[in-house]
Formats: C-alpha cells, structure tokens, sequence
C-alpha cells in the first residue's frame, strides 16, 4: 500500500524522494528483501506507524536485490536495516527485527511534536482522569483536521460512554478502521451495545438477575463505573455463563473504559479471573 507518506523508492529517485524531502519531514527508510523473514514483520508495523502518523513522517522502502547500489552507499550489511534522515543528513538507524515499544520510540524521537500529536496526549490524559467532556472537544478537534486518526477516534468513542451517549459511540465502534486500536474498539462494543438498548428499551429484564445486569449498565452509564464491576461480579460468581457470557465482556468494556493506568483496574482483572476459574 502506497501513498504520500508510504513509496517505494529506487536508486534513480532516492535523491528527491528522501533526501530533498527530508528537508522539510523526517523520512525513515526501510532497507528490505523479498527473502527477509524479519522483513516480513518490521515492515507491516512501519507501514502502520507511518499511517498513524498521518505524515509526521514518510515511510520510504529499499529492495536492496534492486537498488545494490544503495544498499552498498549506506553501508547496508543485513536486512532489515532502518534509517531516519533529516536535513538530508541520517540521523538515527537501526539493524534488524526490534519490538514495537522500541520502533514507536524511534519514530517519537525523530518526529517534532505536532499540534495535533499535543492535543491527542492532552485528550488521552483527560481521558484516564474521566474528564469525559473536556476529552470529547480535544478528540472531534484532531478529528477535524485528521478525521480517521484511529486514537482519536477510540478516545472520541470513549469519551461519548463515559457521558452515557451509546448511539454516537456505537457509530464510532461499528465503523472503525483497521489499526491496531481496532481490538480496543471490539472490547467496547458489549458494553454500547447494551447501553443502547438500555435507553431503547430493549434491555431484556425478566428476571432477578436481568434486572441487577440492567442496573449495572445503569450505574455505568451515571459514571458509577465501580459499582456496576461490583455487580457484575457478583452476577460472573453466581453464573459465568449469564447471556452467553455478556456480564464477562461488559466487565471487560468497563475495565477499558476505566483505562489501564487506572490502579483499581488491575485488582478488578484479579478478581474477575478469581471469579471465573
């Protein structure tokens, strides 16, 4: 997959398409093969990385069989090997397969901050502190200049539950794109999908333990996001099965929603394992 920001680059360009464009946005070169099998996973998470980015950087691949010559000018020994230009200067590299907490970490250091990439840490800490509102304007703002930034429209998806609004966040969650906040996204939709028909009406409540998982959805939606896990518990300990496992993955959406730098989200994962085994 190809794109501004994303080319595949030869010994007859690669003077205008890394070094003079580098001039203005850091460009990272990936030095790769065919018969690479490292190759084969670095370069889908650059590839990634680089559409998250939304042009913080442009993402410039090498096949060093067709391009020798290149791969013998940067002192290209193995593949993969990566390297960050600026200025039309290298300016940090890499060689081989790394783990994807390091490739971010690399990209980070050689991307200026952005508006946009200030404003989406801003939304993502208002966020974890479930200051829903204030979160929800940061998100639609990042969103009016990059409207499928995939962070940002999780934390808008969010944002909407944690103000009980189950219909904008269901238009985000059934509508989302391939990236790696996709799963996240998944994780969320039982608990929308239940606070929406909660507010329809459609919430199922024939019996005790209906209503008690009505209440919960409830409690949440109030943003009493402890005290409906407390009672989902209690519903996963009295039958793990409940709707086919519905009370286990709204439990889950909750402990998302309520974020993993929350402290209590690590006891309430104990207590839900302790309760399901």
């Amino acid at each position: 997959m190809a794109s501004d920001f994303i080319i595949d680059v030869n010994e007859t360009d690669f003077e205008y398409e890394v070094l003079a464009y580098s001039q203005n946005t850091p460009v990272v070169v990936d030095f790769w093969a065919t018969w690479c099998k490292p190759c084969k996973t670095l370069s889908p998470l650059l590839e990634n990385l680089a559409y998250e980015a939304m042009g913080g950087f442009r993402l410039a691949r090498v096949d060093v069989d067709e391009n020798p010559n290149l791969a013998l000018q940067f002192g290209v020994r193995t593949v993969p090997t990566i390297k960050a230009f600026s200025m039309g200067q290298i300016v940090s590299e890499f060689v081989g397969n790394q783990p994807e907490d390091r490739v971010r970490s690399f990209i980070l250091n050689i991307t200026p901050p952005s508006k946009n990439s200030l404003a989406l840490e801003k939304g993502l800490s208002l966020l974890s502190e479930h200051e829903w509102k204030k979160a929800e304007e940061i998100f639609q703002e990042v969103l009016d200049q990059n409207p499928d930034q995939p962070s940002a429209l999780l934390g808008l998806a969010k944002s909407f539950l944690g103000l009980g609004d189950a219909f904008e966040a269901l238009l985000i969650l059934r509508n989302f794109p391939a990236s790696k906040q996709y799963a996240k996204a998944e994780i969320l939709l039982p608990y929308a999908e239940s606070l929406g028909y909660l507010k329809q009406g459609n919430l199922e409540l024939i019996d005790d333990t209906d209503l008690a998982f009505g209440n919960c959805i409830r409690l949440a939606s109030k943003n009493n996001i402890l005290a409906s896990l407390d009672g989902l518990l209690d519903i996963i300990k009295k039958n793990k099965r409940y709707r086919n496992g519905l009370a286990h993955k709204v439990f889950l959406s909750l402990l998302e929603l309520l974020g993993d730098d929350d402290p209590l989200t690590r006891d309430y994962r104990k207590e839900l394992a302790s309760a399901l085994y």
